[in-house]
């Protein structure tokens, strides 16, 4: 069992390392070592980190929330003593959700959010043609486009128009940034659909993969954009539905 933390979280962590020795589980930071679960311990960027490791290793993750929203998080510092005996024991459900990959050139990368095209150049616009599942569908004019899971349609694509997507919804969305082109809203695609953005200026592109640079494109390169390789396991402890947490995520009334 692997326990990561944030400096801020590190008092936490190492009473919950000892609350999880104490219960009879092996606990190590060792990230050469392959875990059989991970417990993530911040808010939802630590998470992210967490999860890439999950995805790799192919083993479940949980984590505990110190940070804000906590949309990838699901026990609170509170819970500690009480959470700690139900992972012990078992005591838990398991759920799938849908990676991402991405890939340029010879390096690719899974993530649990989103992958985004973006501008290096903050004061000028990048160029993008779109193909899915080879398909045109559109050129974009734009600062530039994000592809969201259902997990991470909470996240950069919600900020930037996107629509929120129950995870348990087998897709992708495309959601274009500050686009100046005719077609500026999200589109709902199928989880296996195939996107590709080819570089038409010689502006340079940034790609990241969950906030996470996988390296730049110039004009004429493509990025391919899909499915990951595997889903990211989520360690449940509630039987709320979606719905509920995001009415308490965003304070709703």
């Amino acid at each position: 069992m692997l326990v990561r933390s944030s400096v801020a979280a590190e008092e936490f962590a190492i009473e919950l390392s000892d609350e999880l020795t104490d219960a009879g589980a092996e606990v190590t930071t060792n990230p050469e070592e392959v875990p059989d679960m991970i417990v993530a311990v911040g808010g939802d960027g630590t998470m992210l980190g967490a999860v890439r490791n999950a995805i790799e290793w192919d083993v479940p993750v949980v984590g505990f929330n110190l940070g804000t929203l906590g949309f990838l998080t699901e026990a609170e510092p509170d819970e500690m003593s009480a959470v700690v005996k139900r992972l012990v024991t078992g005591d838990y459900e398991m759920e799938e959700r849908l990676s991402v990959a991405a890939a340029i050139g010879g390096v690719s990368a899974n993530g649990i959010n989103d992958v985004v095209v973006e501008k290096v150049d903050s004061t000028r616009l990048i160029s993008l043609a779109v193909v899915i599942d080879g398909t045109h569908f559109a050129t974009y004019r734009a600062d530039g486009l994000i592809v969201a899971t259902p997990t991470g349609s909470t996240a950069y694509s919600f900020s930037a128009g996107g629509p929120i997507v129950d995870p348990s919804v087998d897709a992708l969305v495309l959601t274009p940034v500050a686009s100046h082109s005719m077609f500026d809203r999200p589109i709902v695609l199928p989880a296996e659909s195939i996107i590709e953005a080819t570089v038409l200026t010689d502006r340079p592109v940034r790609v990241n993969v969950d906030k996470c640079d996988l390296g730049q494109i110039a004009e004429g390169e493509t990025v391919r954009i899909g499915r990951g390789v595997r889903p990211a396991r989520f360690v449940r402890l509630r039987s709320s539905t979606f719905p509920d947490l995001v009415r308490t995520k965003f304070g709703l009334d």
